[in-house]
This record gives C-alpha cells, sequence and structure tokens, in this order.
C-alpha cells in the first residue's frame, strides 16, 4: 500500500510550550506514522486574537498508511490527551495545543468536518515560515503556488521568528 504525505503544523501558547509540541511530535509518530521531515521551532505572535503569550509552531511531514478522517481523529484525542479541553470554530483563543492538517499529499478534500489544503494557510506566516524550511518547492493543490511562492506573497505582518534554542 502507498504511503501518503501528511503535513502537520503544531502551535501552543501556554505552559511549557516546547514540551507540548514535542510530545505531540511524539504522540504522532507513535500512532500516526514516521517524521521524515521536520521544521525549526518558530515564535510568533497570536493570529485572529490577542493574546499576551508569545505561539510556538513547528511543521512536520508525516508518511502513513492512515486515511485523512482516521489522523483527524487521532490529532484531536491527542490534543485531549495533551489537555486541550475545548476546540472552538468561531474563534480563536489560546490553547495548550493545536495540530492542523495542512495538506494530505496534494489531495482536495471539503467535508463539514475538514477542508484540505487548510483554508487559511496562504494567509498564516507562522505556518508558512516552518512550512517554507522543508518544503519550500511544494506546490499548492489548489492556489497551484509553491510554499515560497505563498510565503513572498503572503499580506501577513505579524512577527514570527526562528526560536533561539531551535535545532
Amino acid at each position: 500500500m502507498k504511503k501518503s504525505k501528511t503535513y502537520l503544523l503544531f502551535g501552543s501558547d501556554i505552559g511549557d510550550r516546547e514540551k507540548h509540541i514535542n510530545d505531540a511530535c511524539n504522540f504522532v509518530k507513535n500512532e500516526i506514522g514516521e517524521i521524515i521531515a521536520e521544521s525549526s521551532l518558530y515564535t510568533s505572535e497570536s493570529w485572529g486574537f490577542e493574546s499576551d503569550a508569545m505561539f510556538f509552531n513547528k511543521v512536520i511531514i508525516v508518511e502513513t498508511d492512515l486515511n485523512v478522517f482516521k489522523i483527524l481523529d487521532i490529532t484531536q484525542k491527542i490534543e485531549l490527551k495533551l489537555g486541550r479541553t475545548d476546540k472552538t470554530t468561531d474563534k480563536y483563543q489560546s490553547r495548550i495545543i493545536d495540530i492542523d492538517i495542512l495538506f494530505y499529499d496534494d489531495k482536495i478534500i471539503k467535508t463539514q468536518q475538514l477542508a484540505i489544503p487548510h483554508p487559511q494557510m496562504q494567509n498564516r506566516r507562522f505556518t508558512l515560515e516552518p512550512l517554507a524550511e522543508i518544503a519550500s518547492d511544494f506546490i499548492h493543490p489548489v492556489l497551484h503556488k509553491s510554499i515560497s511562492q505563498l510565503l513572498a506573497y503572503c499580506n501577513d505582518k505579524k512577527n514570527v521568528a526562528l526560536f533561539a534554542n531551535s535545532k
């Protein structure tokens, strides 16, 4: 069976943010598949709401034989295991851990529970910076632009920086 490449974004702005992301990576490795690429850790300002804390963000690419809906189910369970108590869809807020599925190979999926590619990624520097580090030439299957092109044209002016202790 052919393995699929799944691109995941992690974010955290509560507590030990680096530990939360590392723990989430370990759960993904144990429950979803082999991590074949991993970005550095980045810090970023909150996006879509006000927060006193900086977010930590990281993108990984996982090779898996699971379908994308099973991956969604597992990532939501990982969030709960790490202490995330509420998942809102109408407003953004601080969180212990957030795991977004950015891409599943070059598939386009639109259901009530899931949209792939992630519909906001091209508007978010905190997503594009770590993604460009490990997949700059990947072509967005809807926008038909590479990740590096999306980053170059991104209008998001929020601060995103490499975390000093990363890699």
